[in-house]
């Protein structure tokens, strides 16, 4: 039954969020607000959105995407100005999320379970990989820029760490496992992605 709700909370959870961003574009249309109030309140609506888990069939994370992508398609200038104050925020705050979660790690609870973790993030990254070179398929991208976005998509750590302890806090079992291979995938994935993007951008890359 859980699964037969994936559907659902994706459906739901971009509906209603590209519904809030039009209604933002219109109130940020309407009303002279300043930057950093807009942040506050785009802050505010993620947080409901959190606590919206608890009782509706909701995908957080795409409904505040679905906000952002509407937000940017009406208001391009004033989604650049707000991005550019939410960067300064997660300055502070993605040292809070990372030394949190370094905190909380057991190196020991992965044990013998490391090669399978290896396996699962492996996995994952060659259907993201797919992922990426599917949706680019109708662009006017060239081959090269395509390989490119699909090496781009590699680095794996922001969400990893943010919602890799959520098991963990929440008492499910091999909770502290979860949070291990969510760190050992930000070790293996963020140096490996950085380091392909150096080397692809010279060659796959074309500046504009």
């Amino acid at each position: 039954m859980s699964f037969l709700m994936v559907p659902v909370e994706i459906v739901f959870g971009i509906s209603l969020g590209a519904a809030i961003g039009f209604l933002f574009s219109l109130l940020f249309k309407r009303f002279h607000i300043r930057d950093m109030k807009r942040v506050l309140l785009i802050l505010m609506i993620a947080f409901v959105f959190h606590k919206l888990e608890e009782v509706l069939p909701v995908a957080t994370l795409l409904g505040v995407m679905a906000i952002d992508f509407v937000l940017r398609e009406r208001l391009p200038v004033a989604v650049d100005r707000i991005a550019g104050k939410m960067e300064r925020i997660w300055v502070v705050a993605e040292v809070f999320l990372f030394v949190l979660v370094g905190a909380s790690v057991n190196v020991r609870a992965i044990g013998d379970s490391w090669l399978m973790g290896l396996l699962v993030i492996l996995i994952g990254l060659i259907f993201r990989s797919a992922g990426v070179l599917a949706a680019t398929l109708g662009s006017k991208l060239t081959l090269r820029e395509r390989l490119f976005c699909m090496i781009s998509s590699l680095p794996k750590a922001t969400v990893q760490a943010a919602v890799g302890g959520i098991p963990l806090a929440m008492g499910v079992a091999y909770g502290d496992v979860i949070l291990s291979v969510s760190v050992l995938s930000i070790l293996i994935t963020a140096p490996l992605g950085a380091i392909g993007i150096r080397l692809a951008a010279r060659r796959f890359a074309k500046s504009t």
